[in-house]
């Protein structure tokens, strides 16, 4: 892990969290010797689409999904 004082992370901030996200390693920024902040890159985005990502994870009998399930307990059915 890469680590910088904080006096020299200030003049190059930005292009160093750019080669934080571009290599993936993190930066330690140091104070006095001190550890101050650790800058990580940010995590992976999936690439799954969110469509179609429960496929499948259905389980048990499946019935008739549309029909109530009992027409007596409902007064509003019998009307």
């Amino acid at each position: 892990m890469e680590q910088i004082n904080v006096s020299e992370f200030k003049a190059v901030c930005l292009r160093l969290l750019e080669q934080v996200r571009q290599t993936g390693e993190p930066v330690e920024i140091l104070k006095n010797g001190v550890t101050l902040a650790v800058v990580y890159p940010p995590p992976r985005a999936s690439r799954k689409s969110a469509y179609g990502a429960l496929k499948g994870t259905l389980k048990g009998p499946v019935g008739d999904l549309v029909s109530p399930v009992a027409t007596e307990d409902w007064e509003a059915l019998s009307k």
